[in-house]
């Protein structure tokens, strides 16, 4: 049985100008971005490279569509290098540009290709929760199946992993707060995984410390007091990728793919609205397993008694952003047993990796309590 694995070699610069250098970006080298971080960042060092900006094709979370569409730019050409400049959606799109006959999303996503990759893969994330730069797994909306799909396999490594804080001072506070809250459930689902083990709980506990640290000093010091604590939000982020990427997450993200994939509902935002109710689940229907060792580990974090750690992270998260029922984004009362049914047919990859197993009547009761 394989425990553990990081292909990746990781790097940290403090600004992008010295990224460029060292790395050599220039001819032969495909860069996916966005025009917000090509203008003050890239454009003024004339890199002779081909750029793409994400938006371009369209906005959001990545879709087949998307994809496809930026696939057709990139058949045929001689790339030797792809470079990820980005948060999720331009990673999890730049994993899929790196293969010799991958022309078409849906046919990756269902593997009816050979997956030669003859590109190395460079990626820079621009968010502080993807986590996707040291993990071997692409996720995208495939709107023909009104659900998300993912794609797990080993050459979706990236060959290096650059970290920038730079980059990240941009990310307005919304964005911040859901982009690292999803790192924060990247670290707690790994750490109750069924294939969690000692490296991954180390890099688990770790990103959680960090997280919620910095979580108290920004409502302590206000929104803006982010801004000095990029450097540790971007390492927690990666720590919480390497934990997840290894260990894998469950009913947290299982449950908030079909209101993401419905109704368009950012990756970290969804599974903000999922997080303590499911922990809270597995604490009913198992609390003397691994769920009690992490119970006691965020009580003494939080400053809590164990039994009192689930409200105290909500009002945590709560001072942050507010969490808000389904229903205000449009999920009708009846969508409750369609996603049910729906999680259950097409998220099992991630069921799997649940702390106990959750029965469909449980899974039904989340969505009516959160509705």
């Amino acid at each position: 049985m394989q425990f553990f694995k990081l292909p990746t070699v990781i790097h940290q610069f403090d600004d992008f100008k010295s990224f460029a250098q060292e790395f050599e970006i220039g001819k032969g080298d495909l860069v996916l971005t966005h025009q917000f971080l090509y203008d003050p960042y890239m454009n003024d060092l004339k890199l002779d490279a081909d750029f793409l900006m994400q938006e371009k094709y369209g906005l959001g979370e990545p879709s087949d569509e998307m994809i496809d569409s930026i696939l057709k730019e990139v058949v045929g050409k001689e790339y030797k290098r792809i470079f990820a400049i980005g948060g999720g959606t331009i990673i999890d799109i730049a994993k899929l540009l790196i293969f010799k006959d991958g022309t078409n999303a849906l046919d990756m996503f269902e593997k009816k290709i050979d997956f030669i990759k003859d590109k190395k893969l460079i990626i820079v994330p621009t968010t502080c929760g993807t986590g996707s730069e040291v993990t071997n797994i692409s996720i995208a909306e495939i709107k023909s199946k009104q659900t998300k799909m993912g794609l797990a396999i080993d050459e979706l490594y990236a060959d290096c992993a650059v970290l920038i804080p730079e980059l990240i001072k941009g990310l307005p506070y919304k964005f911040f707060v859901y982009s690292s809250i999803d790192a924060l459930i990247h670290a707690v689902e790994a750490y109750v995984s069924p294939k969690a083990n000692p490296f991954t709980e180390m890099f688990s506990v770790k990103a959680i410390e960090m997280i919620l640290d910095g979580y108290e000093k920004i409502i302590e010091n206000g929104e803006e007091y982010r801004l000095n604590l990029l450097k540790e939000f971007a390492i927690a982020s990666n720590y919480a990728g390497i934990a997840f990427g290894n260990a894998g997450v469950g009913a947290v993200h299982a449950l908030s793919y079909p209101l993401g994939g419905t109704y368009h509902v950012p990756h970290g935002e969804a599974n903000y609205q999922f997080f303590t109710e499911v922990f809270k689940t597995y604490n009913r229907l198992c609390p003397d397993g691994k769920i009690k060792k992490l119970n006691a580990f965020l009580g003494s974090i939080l400053g809590v008694n164990e039994d009192e750690v689930y409200q105290s992270l909500e009002n945590i998260l709560g001072n942050l952003l507010k969490r808000n029922p389904l229903k205000a984004y449009g999920m009708k009362e009846e969508e409750i047993e369609e996603f049910t049914d729906s999680v259950l047919e097409k998220q099992q990859r991630l069921l799997a990796n649940n702390y106990v197993q959750l029965s469909r009547e449980e899974i039904r009761d989340i969505y009516k309590r959160l509705y």
